[in-house]
This record gives C-alpha cells, structure tokens and sequence, in this order.
C-alpha cells in the first residue's frame, strides 16, 4: 500500500497513518517474546531489544500501544510543550524519496501538556510490562521562560514517564538550539532533574556541532550527569543530497542521508565521554548493519522513524532477526 501512501501529501499520510494505528493499534498481534540476546539495561531500565521509535512519530501519545505490538523495545512521544501550538505553516513535511529521507519543519505542534497527559495516564495500564515510554519535553515558540518550560514538563510527566527528554536541538523553533550552549543546558539539565525526582533525563543534541561544541556539551553531561544522550535530531545540512525539488526546503532532515554524519557525531561524543554515560544512537538506521555500526559507535540503545517511511512496520521484526 506504499504507492497510495505516497500519492498522499506527506503530512496528510501520517495522519492518516495515526489515525489508523490508534483505531486498530489494539488488534494488533503482538510480536511474541524478543531473543534475549537483544535485551539492553540502560538508565536504570530493562528494554527487551535495543529498538525505539523516536520522538517525531507520536507527538501527542495515543499510539505507545500500537508501537509496542509492532515489536517495538521501547517508544518516545512528543515532543510536547506546556501550551497547544500549531507549529509552522504549511507544507511543513517534504519526502526527498531518492535519498529515503524526510525535510521537516513541524515546529513543536501538539496538543500541549494537558492533553497529552490525560491520554498517556489512560494508556499506561494497557501497555505491557517492560515496555518503556519517554516524553520529549520542549519549550513553546512563544514562551517568555523557555528554560522554565522545560521544568514544568519534568513536573507534568515525571509520574507517568520512564524517561524524559529534554529536546533543545530541533532546527525548526528559532533560537531554540542557542540553549545548546554549557550555561544553559547546566540550567536546564539541573532545574529539570530536580523536577522530575527519580525519573531518568535524557538530552537530546543536535549533529550541526562542532568539535568544540561536542566538547562542551559533554563537559556539561559529565559535570550534571543526565542518564543519556540521544545523538542525534535532524541535521540542516544537505551535503550529498540528491537532486531534489524539496532538497532546499528549510527544516532538518531525517533518514538514511543522515547516517553517516550521526554516527560520526555518537562516535565523538563517545570518546569525550569516555564510555560513562549511555548513549542512544539516532538518525539514518535503514537495517541491521546501520544499527550495528551505532552500536560499535558507542550506542547501547537505537531509535527509528524514517525508516519505517520507506520501508514499513516490517522493518522491526527484520531488523531485531538479523541483528540477533
């Protein structure tokens, strides 16, 4: 069904692919005990294989059930912020199909905390054990606090989630990855520890960075100590994209052009870290050699969307075969 999906405009198809999922999502056969082989313990939780959808394909958390019964070892909703917001204009979504990969420019749109929280709170009970969901956790584009944004997420979702994700490296609110820099994410990573007790506080950094950058982003996470990084979110780079009518669209880019450049970016935030803090590899992961590659690279967990795009929900029961 991937030609009619795609004879869609890309951000109509994902509705409708929510849409679908949310309905259907509980009828879904579940995927069966994963080989143990797979199992990763990480951030002080079980996952029972390395895989988990990223953050970007659920925004507002009505689909953690079906993402599980798609075989799925862990999911991350949102990103959500405190206040509803629509995002940017559109067409926000552009398909740069020769390449498998994805322009974004959403800009945070979702239905806010209050909502989302209410929706997970009734989901929680059906999900299966061992299962773990993280929240993304951002900053409206017209906040007047956005550092504070961030801590009241802590506070909204530290009692539902298993992880939370502070996410100050999307390209697509302006000025947002400005709090990329040490004073800030010190700010950050402390006021939102301190909110969220003993949930874990995940990072989630951008791969536009430069080595000094890389070196001081982990100065600062070996210094307040989140439980992981997750390297990395879209990148504004084009190097390497094929010709493209959307290839100069404003906004990150996701998928297999991204790979290469992720990768590089966990490999170094693995040497300046030293191996003690957990890393999450994400951007450009097509198939088990991808996933493979982040692992060697220093990821002890792998998150996936594009992917599934280009390639379908079978993608996770191949992926967790071959790797195993």
């Amino acid at each position: 069904i991937r030609p009619l999906i795609f004879g869609l405009p890309a951000e109509l198809a994902h509705r409708l692919t929510v849409r679908i999922l949310s309905t259907v999502g509980k009828f879904i056969p579940a995927s069966g005990r994963d080989d143990y082989i797979l199992s990763v313990s990480a951030m002080g939780l079980e996952f029972s294989n390395p895989f988990g959808m990223a953050a970007g394909f659920d925004k507002n958390g009505e689909l953690p059930e079906a993402v599980s019964r798609l075989g799925f070892g862990f999911t991350e909703i949102g990103t959500v912020t405190p206040q509803p917001q629509d995002g940017n204009p559109s067409p926000r979504i552009f398909r740069v199909t020769r390449d498998e990969g994805i322009i974004n420019r959403l800009g945070f749109n979702n239905e806010g905390h209050k909502i989302v929280r209410a929706r997970l709170s009734s989901y929680k009970a059906l999900l299966p054990r061992g299962f773990p969901v993280g929240v993304n956790i951002g900053a409206n584009k017209d906040s007047p606090d956005r550092i504070d944004d961030y801590r009241i997420g802590a506070e909204v979702f530290s009692e539902l989630a298993d992880y939370l994700t502070i996410n100050v490296s999307s390209p697509n609110t302006p000025g947002l990855r400005d709090l990329q820099t040490a004073e800030a994410l010190t700010q950050i990573i402390t006021q939102v520890k301190e909110a969220a007790g003993d949930v874990p506080v995940v990072l989630k950094v951008a791969p536009d960075l430069t080595e000094d950058d890389i070196d001081e982003i982990a100065k600062v996470a070996l210094k307040v100590k989140p439980a992981a990084l997750i390297v990395s979110n879209t990148t504004i780079d084009r190097d390497g994209l094929k010709s493209s009518p959307y290839k100069w669209e404003e906004g990150g880019l996701s998928g297999r052009p991204l790979m290469q450049k992720s990768t590089e970016v966990l490999q170094q935030f693995y040497r300046h870290t030293k191996g003690n803090l957990t890393l999450i590899g994400v951007g450009g992961v097509s198939d088990a050699a991808d996933a493979l590659a982040k692992i060697k690279s220093g990821a002890s967990l792998i998150q996936i969307y594009t992917a599934l795009v280009y390639q379908g929900p079978g993608l996770i029961a191949k992926l967790k075969r071959e790797l195993a």
